[in-house]
């Protein structure tokens, strides 16, 4: 049978390799080094809670699928019935389609065409590349529209390291703020991380914590904001940005369905807004008729020394 998310895609470099998806352009699969980075779903499954999609043109929540346009309410299709919420944007259930492909690299296509909610026409790609580094994915929104086009990026992968139970990971943000939510995951305050009992700047291990969050108030330095997942044995996996991602999104559902039954995992999400940024305009960026935006993130893996 046909795999659930469609085609599959291998890029490959030495001892590395990545699965993508024709469905969202997501990130099934990521050994870098040897070691299992992000663990594959089954092919006949969907991408489990949103496992490695693509999040354009926002990612997250808007609130009630409602925001105001030149003073005229757009309703956006409701996509997350049990908050009532529009949920990680538009190309979730879309297929992408292959623009170049050569050893170590992909890059994939995709439109977003106007509709309920967002009268505007984006054109999208997504480009995978592995080297020495470890994996780097960089995006591109053109606007193909005749207005400004309100546009944020995100990302959903869910990380391991090898077989080492998730609890026991060390998490590392390195954010100084954190947003606290509603019932519909709407946020309703930026505070201090510490304030809000949730500094994992020096670092915690997932077990001790309950994660639904986006982080604020990145504290990266040249140019990229960085945030790990070290193993107790001192293997380490760093999730990576470009300054464009300002937020990141964590989150370590404790009952994940892995193919082996459930149990903990760990999303990093980089976003450049975070939820419902089209009625706060918050790292909401608007893209000129016939104007392009590229931005970037990645993952390294560093054995233990």
């Amino acid at each position: 049978m046909r795999a659930a998310t469609g085609t599959q895609f291998s890029v490959e470099f030495g001892d590395s390799r990545a699965t993508i998806t024709e469905l969202a352009a997501g990130l099934r699969g990521l050994v870098l080094g040897g070691v299992e980075i992000v663990r594959e779903y089954p092919e006949q499954s969907l991408p489990p809670m949103g496992q490695g999609m693509v999040l354009v043109p926002w990612p997250n929540r808007i609130a009630q699928g409602a925001w105001v346009l030149d003073g005229v309410t757009q309703q956006l299709d409701i996509t997350e019935p049990s908050t009532g919420n529009a949920t990680h944007g538009l190309l979730r259930n879309t297929a992408y389609t292959v623009a170049e492909e050569g050893e170590g690299f992909l890059t994939l296509n995709a439109r977003v065409f106007p509709q309920h909610g967002y009268p505007f026409l984006l054109d999208t790609s997504v480009s995978y590349e592995l080297s020495e580094a470890g994996l780097t994915v960089t995006h591109a929104i053109t606007n193909e529209s005749d207005a400004p086009a309100p546009v944020a990026v995100g990302a959903h992968p869910y990380f391991v390291i090898g077989s080492i139970p998730t609890e026991d990971l060390m998490l590392t943000i390195a954010a100084d703020t954190v947003y606290e939510y509603d019932d519909a995951f709407i946020p309703t305050a930026e505070v201090q991380v510490e304030d809000a009992g949730l500094d994992l700047r020096a670092g915690r291990r997932l077990a001790d914590v309950d994660l639904n969050h986006a982080f604020g108030s990145l504290t990266g330095t040249g140019g990229q904001n960085i945030h790990s997942l070290v193993s107790p044995d001192g293997q380490r996996v760093e999730l990576w940005t470009d300054s464009n991602f300002a937020y990141v999104q964590a989150y370590n559902p404790r009952q994940f369905p892995f193919e082996t039954g459930t149990g903990m995992a760990i999303a990093l999400e980089p976003m450049t807004a975070p939820a419902n940024a089209f009625n706060t305009g918050e790292g909401l960026r608007w893209l000129e008729p016939g104007a392009s935006w590229m931005l970037s993130w990645g993952v390294r893996y560093r054995p233990a020394s």
